[in-house]
């Protein structure tokens, strides 16, 4: 039997975390979200979470921010950045750093579903060896 992958949507904009839930929850996907990087790194979905998607523009920690905690600690979670405010810096940076995809706000279904093929394979890459 296949466990679902589990997302995790981390943004500070409520109809934002509804309407990707929705999304991935159409798909078939387990999804949770969470209003900030401190909610989603005090929950206990950190070891669980498939694939994290993560507003790079958030009150407190930054999507990158975040992304770059997670690695610091070990914890290689597949990350999609999404930005209402995109930016060539950013999107180097973050892409540098090992992020998988950053979307700009509004992003097509299709967008993101390529960076969730993106995610899970890697997903399964990450974890052969373990």
């Amino acid at each position: 039997m296949t466990k679902k992958p589990v997302f995790s949507i981390v943004d500070d904009d409520p109809s934002v975390r509804e309407s990707t839930v929705d999304l991935l929850n159409s798909m078939g996907f387990l999804a949770q979200t969470f209003q900030a990087a401190d909610d989603f790194l005090k929950s206990d979905r950190i070891n669980c979470t498939s694939c994290l998607i993560a507003d790079v523009r958030m009150p407190g920690m930054s999507g990158i921010e975040l992304y770059d905690h997670l690695v610091a600690s070990g914890n290689l979670i597949p990350t999609i950045l999404v930005t209402a405010f995109p930016n060539d810096r950013d999107r180097a940076r973050a892409l540098q750093a090992g992020v998988l995809c950053y979307l700009a706000k509004p992003f097509k279904d299709s967008e993101l579903f390529a960076c969730l093929e993106l995610a899970l394979g890697a997903r399964k890459t990450n974890t052969k060896g373990s």
